[in-house]
């Protein structure tokens, strides 16, 4: 199996909704941060990714045909040149709603209150605090302003950076129609998957 579409979206742009979508396309099994929970081999794995250059990303992603949220889209350049037949995908969302969604919840397990335990393996929140946390932003995640000027380089980075023909740069409220018409797939009948709203998320991680 190999990755067929790249999702390059930052985490809180929809990617678990596009997940679900893309695997009712059939281009499934997707790969998410949700596919890290648990799992005792795969934190190792993204940080090496991270840290050697030339990394084989089928030891992570051999068994998916897509891969979207973080880590993924952490290496959308990396994974761009490893897969160069995938399709790219840029959740993109208005900036301030972007960080309000990070805010209320991945920002409480790399920020965490006073006295609150993160209810995640150790693992795993070292490497979202490496990959998010650290190279991504920096340490810059508590500043607002600095955090979306980020985020909006990053899409631009990737807008510049993907041949046209193999981007499509994807708002959740567009529906079906322009992402199946980027696969070249049948709209289905079914409603457009919406899941893992902050309060959903908030729930699941923090009960």
């Amino acid at each position: 199996m190999t990755i067929q579409v790249i999702g390059a979206g930052f985490g809180r742009t929809g990617t678990l909704s596009l997940k679900a979508a893309l695997e009712a396309l059939g281009r499934g099994p997707c790969h998410h941060m949700t596919e890290v929970i648990g799992d005792p081999v795969q934190p190792a794995l993204w940080l090496e990714a991270a840290r050697v250059p030339g990394f084989d990303f089928a030891r992570v992603l051999g068994r998916y045909s897509a891969a979207v949220d973080w880590p993924a889209c952490f290496f959308w350049r990396e994974l761009l040149a490893f897969y160069p037949a995938a399709k790219v995908i840029l959740t993109v969302r208005d900036g301030a709603r972007w960080y309000e969604s990070v805010r209320n919840t991945i920002y409480n397990v790399m920020y965490p209150p006073a006295g609150v335990v993160v209810p995640l393996p150790a693992a795993m929140v070292e490497m979202g605090n490496t990959l998010i946390r650290d190279l991504t932003f920096a340490g810059t995640l508590p500043d607002a302003q600095q955090a979306i000027a980020v985020f909006e380089r990053h899409n631009q980075a990737v807008t510049a950076g993907v041949p046209a023909a193999r981007l499509l740069v994807y708002r959740l409220e567009q529906g079906w129609e322009p992402l199946c018409q980027f696969l070249g797939t049948a709209v289905p009948a079914t409603p457009f998957p919406q899941v893992n709203s902050t309060d959903e998320w908030r729930q699941q991680v923090f009960g």
